[in-house]
């Protein structure tokens, strides 16, 4: 059984803050409601949101993940 991080991740924003058509943040790919709740989510929610991102980058750059 694995136990949850006790620590959050540092904010995976990398001050590139502007909203695609998808509603997706273009630098960190999280969603509004993603970095609006950021400071009030758990360390279990914030590591989600990293893993959440880190797919929709591979989805969208799938070029990405050859690099």
């Amino acid at each position: 059984m694995t136990s949850a991080p006790a620590t959050g991740p540092m904010s995976p924003c990398v001050n590139v803050c502007s909203l695609d058509l998808q509603g997706y943040c273009r630098g960190c790919m999280r969603t509004r409601d993603e970095i609006a709740g950021w400071i009030r989510m758990s360390a279990e929610q914030q590591w989600a949101v990293v893993r959440a991102c880190d797919e929709r980058r591979l989805a969208r750059f799938p070029a990405a993940a050859q690099a």
